[in-house]
């Protein structure tokens, strides 16, 4: 008979995230999928369940989610979707409207994304305006989920002319990250995941750097109890940051775009030339383009510049792109970047490792010499 889970494990560890009007908690620990349906069945009213996956994630932990909301007293419905980023469309979502249509899915059911950032972003923009808004649950399979997309709310699907065009800010009533997870996971996939883990150190915390410089070793070798810091410690500045700008109202949430601008536009470039990066590759080289835009704006020193490309590269990250003859090309997806505003390109840029400022004033010299340091 299978064993009754109360809900928790006991090494896991828990952040709050304190967005207002419905802060939610943060779940982080091995195993913790398990407890998924008795979680979520204390959060919500229904007893039936979306369950959003993909083709890479549903042979390996489907199964699991579903056990367990069951045990929670669901009837548990699954969609499985292509994998890879052409999912983020608006054709898929509107099969997955027929699916919950389907499903029986009403205010009170939860819909689940269970994977990465892929996954959750198209789940939560399905859970967001089915029916004007249902319960929706992040259960996270990947580092870049972990350390960021499946916290702060963005949900999006993409339009042909740039990422994630289309979406919302929508809150989870719960996020589950099972570091066990991140076990079955290619290790492109897990290196690509850390470059946003080094963003927000870069962002935000100095000494959280040196961490990364001091664990790599242990974090590329997938040591659970280093992960285990480095996602709490991710997700406690997502966690403070969302929750002082939960729609980059203020300027403090964009900040979360270090590396994103050139990286979206990488992305984008390699994508159309049929070698599709891994987003926390192109963020990787963006945040490195980053990096020497703000030592020609004078505002950051090389050596530190330098660490930055040093961290990127010992991970086993790219620390170039191979779109030297795309230059232009680059300029035009960065003028449709949704971070634009009134028709400039914004950045933001860092002052010093653990602190970064949004600039709207951007000299084309400095962009010009971001493209330099990266672009071969």
């Amino acid at each position: 008979m299978m064993k009754k889970h109360d809900g928790s494990k006991p090494s896991e560890r828990t952040v709050e995230v304190e967005v207002q009007p419905h802060p939610y908690s943060v779940i982080i620990g091995a195993g913790v999928l398990d407890t998924l349906g008795p979680r979520v069945g204390r959060l919500v009213k229904g007893r039936r369940a979306f369950v959003v996956t993909d083709e890479n994630v549903d042979p390996l932990y489907a199964e699991q989610a579903l056990a367990s909301l069951r045990e929670g007293g669901f009837e548990a419905a699954v969609q499985v979707v292509p994998a890879g980023d052409a999912t983020k469309s608006l054709e898929t979502l509107a099969k997955l409207y027929d699916a919950v249509a389907e499903a029986g899915i009403d205010r009170t059911c939860p819909v689940i994304a269970l994977g990465g950032g892929v996954v959750g972003d198209l789940t939560g923009f399905l859970a967001a305006t089915w029916m004007r808004g249902v319960p929706f649950v992040q259960c996270a399979t990947t580092v870049e989920a972990d350390v960021d997309a499946s916290v702060g709310g963005k949900t999006a699907v993409n339009h042909p002319l740039g990422k994630n065009m289309i979406g919302s800010f929508y809150q989870p009533v719960l996020v589950l990250i099972d570091t066990a997870t991140l076990r079955t996971l290619s290790e492109r996939d897990f290196r690509a995941g850390l470059a946003e883990s080094v963003k927000h150190a870069v962002i935000r915390d100095g000494e959280f750097f040196t961490w990364h410089e001091e664990h790599a070793d242990t974090l590329i070798a997938c040591d659970l109890e280093s992960l285990g810091e480095l996602l709490e410690r991710n997700v406690r500045i997502k966690a403070e940051i969302v929750a002082q700008d939960e729609r980059e109202v203020t300027g403090v949430r964009a900040l979360l775009n270090f590396g994103h601008t050139i990286g979206h536009a990488i992305e984008t470039g390699m994508a159309r030339r049929g070698d599709p990066w891994r987003h926390g590759e192109a963020v990787a080289v963006g945040m490195i383009a980053a990096a020497h835009m703000s030592v020609r704006a004078g505002m950051l020193d090389h050596a530190s510049a330098e660490r930055i490309t040093a961290l990127v590269g010992r991970i086993g990250l790219p620390v170039n792109a191979p779109l030297a003859a795309a230059r232009e090309e680059m300029w035009q997806l960065m003028r449709l970047d949704k971070k634009s505003a009134a028709g400039k390109i914004r950045f933001v840029l860092a002052e010093k490792i653990g602190r970064a400022v949004l600039r709207e004033q951007i000299e084309p010299a400095w962009i010009e010499a971001g493209l330099d340091s990266v672009l071969v």
